[in-house]
Formats: structure tokens, sequence, C-alpha cells
């Protein structure tokens, strides 16, 4: 029986990560997002003994760790060996922990290249103990949607067809679902948008190079793209997406999502028909009885 190839060449995303680290990493989207996740956490008021960074391409979660959580546990699965052996290196998607051994999983930025995300949360989950937290931030579906246009259009136009180019990524109603779906307990998913600017598409596609971010798809065009094409895509990037001093606008969805493994002492909601006081009389208003009638 044959079977679909996945959706993306992870030894591929490998090599070009080392290439980007190789060649000085761009970690501001990093950044950010640890600062993002340094706030997040701040919010749970609660300490965690043992916790995993579940494969983020940088280091950067880890400081924010040590300072929240000093005595604590703190591991890194990394997709890539780091200097002093201080991360183990391993994919997401076959997690090499076991069950109930963390008490804290977060991830940034690497769940959107994985080939079995409803899996990869499930292993999350059954390496949490319970009442344990998982937090991570993913690419969402309005990621580079201008370049994404600005490239299909110019394809379009120069080649006479369109080939995939830019990863899909998932979209905020469907994040929640996924979690659920995993086995987490109140389940939580938010976008934020981070926009970025630049003097052209051209600095946009080397910091994307830079970030390890070029196109990872299985089904890519294997030969490299014509220079018409991308001299098109450059135009109508900036004809359609400049501000008024020129520079061109980049835009990235990150996705947020948190659950916790149940556990009994977590908020559970009331059955129907359970409650003991009317909303009308909290309100202070009088209640109006329907007829049943639309």
């Amino acid at each position: 029986m044959s079977t679909s190839p996945p959706l993306f060449d992870t030894a591929l995303l490998r090599r070009r990560l080392a290439r980007a680290r190789d060649g000085g990493y761009a970690g501001f989207l990093l950044q950010r997002l640890a600062e993002d996740l340094d706030d997040r956490l701040g919010t749970v008021l609660r300490d965690f003994g043992t916790i995993l960074d579940l494969g983020s391409p940088g280091d950067e979660a880890m400081p924010v760790l040590a300072r929240r959580y000093p005595g604590a546990a703190r591991f890194r699965l990394s997709p890539l060996p780091e200097a002093g052996g201080l991360a183990f290196v391993g994919d997401a998607e076959a997690l090499p922990v076991g069950n109930g051994c963390l008490d804290l999983a977060v991830s940034l930025l690497s769940l959107q290249a994985v080939n079995d995300l409803p899996g990869t949360l499930v292993q999350a989950r059954r390496a949490l103990r319970p009442d344990g937290l998982f937090m991570g931030c993913l690419l969402g579906g309005a990621t580079l949607t201008e370049l994404r246009q600005s490239l299909t259009q110019a394809e379009s136009e120069i080649e006479g067809g369109v080939s995939p180019r830019v990863a899909p990524f998932a979209a905020i109603r469907e994040a929640g679902g996924l979690l659920q779906r995993a086995g987490f307990a109140l389940p939580v998913a938010d976008a934020d948008s981070i926009t970025v600017r630049y003097a052209d598409a051209f600095a946009l596609m080397r910091d994307l190079r830079a970030m390890g971010m070029t196109n990872p798809l299985t089904e890519r065009r294997r030969h490299p793209t014509r220079r018409a094409t991308l001299l098109r895509a450059a135009q109508i990037y900036a004809e359609r997406f400049a501000d008024p001093d020129g520079r061109i606008r980049a835009t990235f969805e990150v996705l947020w999502l948190s659950g916790w493994v149940p556990h009994e002492s977590q908020q559970k909601a009331l059955k129907p028909g359970s409650a003991t006081a009317r909303l009308a009389d909290a309100l202070g208003t009088v209640e109006l009885k329907g007829t049943g009638d639309v």
C-alpha cells in the first residue's frame, strides 16, 4: 500500500538551520518570543521542578527558564548539536522522554514544521505529569502573506504556473481543538501579529535564510527560481506592501498554545442545570420567560 510523502523534509530543515547558524543566525524573532514567553509564564502562579524546551531552533528560552525557575532541572531538545553539550539532539515528533517525567514543556517556533502536529502534542501531554503545563508558539496562517502573494503573482505571470514555495501554517481556529484532541485540559489559543520592516523583498529573503526558514516542503520545485521571477516578485511586493517611506512590511502571525494535563485540583465546568442562583438576580433585572416561538 502506498503512503503519501511527509509534508516537510526534516533532514533539509536541519541542514538549513545548520547553515543559518554557521552564517550568523538571525535570532531577533526568537528573542522577541522568548520575552513573550517570560510574560506569559509570569501569570502562572506556581513553580515547576522539571522543564523541557521542546525543539526550539535556538536556546533563547533557556535564560528565561533559568531566571524564573532557578531550582528546576532544565533540559533542551535541540534539532542540532550545540556547543558545550548542553542539549539533547532529537526530534520533537519522537520525544525521547518517558511518560510523566516533566512539569513544564515549552516550545518556540518548532511545531509549525512537524509532520504530525496532533501526534507531537499527544507526546508532549504524555511526557507531562498530572497538572503539568505545556506552553508554546508556532507560526500561523497569516505569516508571510505578503511574500506568498507576491511570489504567486510573479510566478503566474513569468512562468505560467505556481509551485509550492511557502509552507502551510495552522489557523487559530484549529489550535484550541488540537490541544483538546491531544488530551489537554483548560486549553487556550491566541494569536499575535508581529510586523517586521525591510528595505526590500531581498532583505527579507536573506533574513529567512539566516533563520533557516526557506522552503522546507518535500514537494518543492527542485530547480532554482528564475531571476526574472524574483525581480518581478520584489517589484509586486514594493507596489502592494510598502509604507510611505518605501520600506516593505512582513507579517509573522504567532499562535500561542497552552494547556494543562488533567488533574483533580483543576477547575471544572458545572453540569447544566446545577446553578443555585439566577443571573437575573445577580444583574438586578427581571427575568423574561420565553414563549417557545421563534
